[in-house]
């Protein structure tokens, strides 16, 4: 069950009790839609219906689809970016760390396919909901913060070469991450090799913490 769909349903055992559990299941149910059927082609009735909500309720605590989608999207970073804080990524030796942060990366988004499919349509949309969103830029800080003390310390204790870009890694180990299960379904038909199956992702996870690793090394 993916990170949004368990959230919903343990909202949805409370929520007619509790304002915000009433909240958080109408949230839930949105990032469920909008990944399934975009920004355009995603229905506030559908959202409520999955939410057990009153679609009124749905207006009230959001305002409208435009900010309910904006809502999901800050909703989708805060989930990964919270548990990324989970690893405790500072307690381990800086290699360890990095290649925590790179499994991590790669087994979340394996997990959570809605958070590859919100993402690819706000990409659609110029990342205009998202690009003024103070609390998306407030999340996103932190891991950045993360990634440069890992490489800071992977320097002092010289495993790690001098001169990478914090924000340049990310990226790189995103786009490594995000792009395999974006594009699984492509690369698998035109390559022949299906690149869903559960050993040839633990097999693509040792091959990218081994060339991020390789590339990091003093």
């Amino acid at each position: 069950m993916s990170l949004s769909n368990n959230i919903l349903s343990k909202a949805q055992g409370r929520h007619r009790r509790n304002p915000e559990a009433t909240r958080a299941s109408i949230l839930a149910s949105a990032q469920i839609e909008f990944a399934e059927h975009g920004l355009r082609g995603g229905r506030i009735d559908r959202i409520a219906d999955r939410a057990k909500a009153n679609k009124q309720l749905v207006y009230y605590y959001f305002g409208g689809k435009e900010e309910l989608y904006r809502a999901a999207l800050e909703a989708t970073y805060a989930e990964i970016r919270k548990r990324e804080t989970e690893l405790d990524l500072s307690a381990l030796p800086p290699e360890t760390a990095m290649k925590r942060l790179i499994e991590f990366s790669l087994d979340y988004f394996a997990s959570n396919r809605e958070f590859i499919r919100l993402l690819s349509d706000e990409n659609t949309h110029g990342a205009e909901h998202i690009k003024n969103s103070e609390f998306a830029r407030n999340t996103n800080s932190p891991i950045l913060k993360l990634v440069s003390e890992i490489l800071e310390r992977g320097v002092e204790e010289g495993v790690f070469r001098k001169g990478v870009d914090p924000l340049e890694l990310y990226i790189s180990i995103s786009g490594m991450t995000f792009f395999y299960f974006a594009n699984a379904a492509t690369l698998s038909a035109i390559f022949g090799r299906e690149l869903d199956r559960t050993e040839t992702i633990a097999a693509y996870r040792e091959h990218i913490v081994t060339l991020t690793i390789n590339g990091l090394r003093a």
